[in-house]
C-alpha cells in the first residue's frame, strides 16, 4: 500500500533507511543570537563553529501548524498519511503537526492522516521508520500500520551517554557550580527516555571508559533476544567514537542489523560533542 511517511527534524536518519523510504521531514528551527536556520539548512561543522565562536547554544522552535499542513498537502490527495513526531514530552512539534493535520481535515475530511507522538527522538524515530519500511514490505494495511506503530512507541528504549557537560552548563539545565564539580569528579551521564518521552538521568558513572562499559550493558536490562532486532545509533561530532562503540555492542549482542548516523542540530544542542544515542525495541 502506498502510504507516505512523515517526521521531523527531531529525527536523524542514517542514509541506509532515508535512501530505502520517501520519508518528508518538516524541518525545525535553530535560532542562534544573528542568525536562524531551518534544521535541515545548517550543516554541521558550520553549526559547531558558530557554537564555539559565540560561546552560546542556539535555541530551537517547532514547525508552525502552517507548516504542518503545507507539508500535508503537497502529499496527493488519495495517499495517507503517517506523521512519525518528535516526543509530546520534548517540543510542542506533536501538538503543532496535529493542529496542521486538524487545519486540512477542514478542507479535506476525506483525508487519512496519523500523527504518531514517538516519545522519543534522533535514532529512535529512525528506529520506528526502519519498522515502518519492513511492514509496508510486508503489506501492512495503514490501519495495521498504525497499530503496531503505537505498539512499538511503546517498546522502544532510548539512552544515551554525554562525554562532556559543557552543553548542559551552556543551557542552563547544570547550573556552572554543579558542573565545575562534576568535570573535576570526571562524572559522565547516562541518560535514557522516559516513558512519558521526556530525557531524564538515569545514572552518573565517573570516568568515560566506565560510562561506555555501562552505556552498553545497559541494553541487556531493557532486551535479552536481539536475532530479530536492529539497533540505530547516532553519534554527536565523534564518528571513530561511535564506530567503535557500536563494534563493541554489536559483538556483545547479536544485533541483526545496525544503523549510523551523526545527531542534526537538535540533538547535538543538548548532548554536546562526542554525546552517543542508541534505540532498541525491549522485549
Amino acid at each position: 500500500m502506498n502510504i507516505q511517511l512523515m517526521t521531523d527534524g527531531g529525527a536523524d536518519i542514517p542514509s541506509l533507511i532515508g535512501n530505502a523510504l520517501d520519508v518528508k521531514v518538516v524541518p525545525l528551527y535553530i535560532h542562534f543570537k544573528d542568525d536562524h536556520y531551518k534544521s535541515d539548512e545548517i550543516a554541521m561543522p558550520t553549526f559547531f563553529q558558530k557554537i564555539k565562536e559565540t560561546n552560546e547554544l542556539p535555541r530551537s522552535s517547532a514547525p508552525s501548524p502552517n507548516d504542518f499542513y503545507e507539508a500535508f498537502k503537497q502529499t496527493e490527495t488519495d495517499t495517507p498519511i503517517i506523521m512519525l513526531s518528535l516526543s509530546k514530552a520534548l517540543s510542542s512539534t506533536y501538538d503543532n503537526a496535529v493542529a496542521g493535520k486538524d487545519m486540512l481535515l477542514e478542507e479535506e475530511p476525506q483525508r487519512k492522516i496519523e500523527v504518531i507522538n514517538t516519545k522519543t527522538a534522533s535514532c529512535g524515530i529512525a528506529l520506528l521508520l526502519y519498522e515502518s519500511h519492513v511492514k509496508l514490505k510486508e503489506n501492512y494495511t495503514f490501519d495495521q500500520l498504525v497499530d503496531h506503530l503505537y505498539e512499538r512507541v511503546e517498546q522502544t528504549a532510548t539512552l544515551f551517554v554525554l562525554k562532556t557537560l559543557e552543553n548542559l552548563i551552556l543551557g542552563g539545565r547544570l547550573d556552572k557550580v554543579k558542573g565545575t564539580i562534576a568535570k573535576t569528579l570526571n562524572i559522565k551521564l547516562l541518560m535514557k527516555g522516559s516513558e512519558e518521552g521526556a530525557i531524564e538521568v538515569s545514572e552518573k558513572v565517573r570516568g568515560d571508559k566506565k560510562s561506555i562499559r555501562r552505556f552498553i550493558d545497559q541494553i541487556g536490562d531493557y532486551a535479552k533476544n536481539f536475532e530479530n532486532k536492529v539497533i540505530t545509533m547516532t553519534h554527536c561530532n565523534s564518528e571513530d567514537r561511535a564506530n567503535t562503540v557500536l563494534n563493541r555492542i554489536m559483538d556483545q549482542y547479536s544485533f541483526k542489523n545496525s544503523f549510523l548516523t551523526e545527531t542534526g542540530p537538535l540533538i547535538s544542542t543538548y548532548g554536546g560533542e562526542e554525546a552517543l544515542v542508541i534505540s532498541f525495541f525491549k522485549d
